[in-house]
């Protein structure tokens, strides 16, 4: 019969093994149709990718901004015809000044 105090010290020395899950729902079972609707869950991120969409996604953003503000600008002026026959550019004015 061993004596306590050797079952103590080898309980001490070696620690508890703990099963470790791996993060997110890689380690969950799921079905592959799961999986292709919702890849972003079970992907690594990548960060280029995402600094690529980022900038994409500002650039098409900012494009539709300066469109808009062109086309704004535009509204407000008109091409005029004097009594001589010259055409030139002039701001919209209310009808009411």
């Amino acid at each position: 019969m061993s004596s306590p105090s050797s079952e103590s010290s080898n309980a001490k020395s070696s620690p508890p093994k703990e099963e470790y899950r791996t993060p997110g729902l890689r380690g969950v079972k799921t079905t592959t149709l799961f999986r292709a609707v919702n890849p972003e869950l079970f992907i690594k991120p990548n960060k280029p990718v995402m600094v690529f969409g980022i900038v994409t996604i500002t650039m098409c953003v900012a494009y539709i901004a300066y469109l808009h503000a062109t086309e704004e600008n535009k509204r407000e002026l008109y091409e005029a015809v004097d009594s001589e026959g010259n055409r030139y550019t002039r701001r919209k004015s209310s009808k009411w000044d």
